[in-house]
């Protein structure tokens, strides 16, 4: 049987978007029955890649190791439970400095790609912003828009016809595992 890849977004998808930046490991709080999608998705074989763009290091609020923390203690939580992640890929560049990795751009994808030696096209990419749903489309995944954080603004705007609309991560991994 052949790998499954999940690529997912992180604020606004897995924790509640603060509309400002997760600095702490008290600040992070996860989206209602997030974490109990994150297990779905592990016990239904599939591997979970995190792809966020974490502009706050680059913005000096917060270091490259402060985020790894952060994604540490969530990633914790999910081990405690009984799943896990297999791969965090984080953006760390503002927008004005023109990277290859942050979404829209698919440099994200292409370095868990590279380091796993997997490819994601064709899988489903699960993000609150339509920099994630850009980026999806334009590595060839299937994009899920889900309703929590920026999800809703995204919504009411305009964005990709091919994407699936959710509320939340855990409709949208019920509907996939389903």
């Amino acid at each position: 049987m052949s790998k499954k890849y999940i690529v997912l977004d992180r604020d606004g998808v897995i924790n509640v978007d603060l509309f400002d930046y997760v600095l702490k490991n008290e600040d992070f709080q996860f989206e209602n029955g997030s974490l109990e999608a994150i297990l779905k998705l592990y016990e239904n074989d599939y591997e979970i890649i995190i792809a966020t763009n974490q502009k706050c290091i680059n913005l000096n609020l917060i270091t490259a190791d402060g985020i790894k923390q952060i994604n540490d203690f969530w990633i914790g939580k999910v081990k405690e439970k009984g799943g896990d992640v297999l791969h965090v890929g984080v953006c760390p560049h503002r927008d004005e400095e023109k990277c290859d990795c942050r979404k829209p751009k698919t440099g994200l994808l292409i370095a868990a790609e590279k380091k796993l030696n997997i490819t994601l096209e064709g899988c489903y990419f699960i993000g609150d912003k339509l920099s994630d749903l850009e980026c999806a489309i334009a590595h060839g995944c299937k994009p899920i828009l889900v309703k929590t954080g920026y999800g809703t603004r995204t919504y009411e705007s305009t964005f990709p016809e091919e994407s699936l609309v959710f509320e939340n991560l855990k409709s949208a991994v019920d509907w996939i595992v389903s």
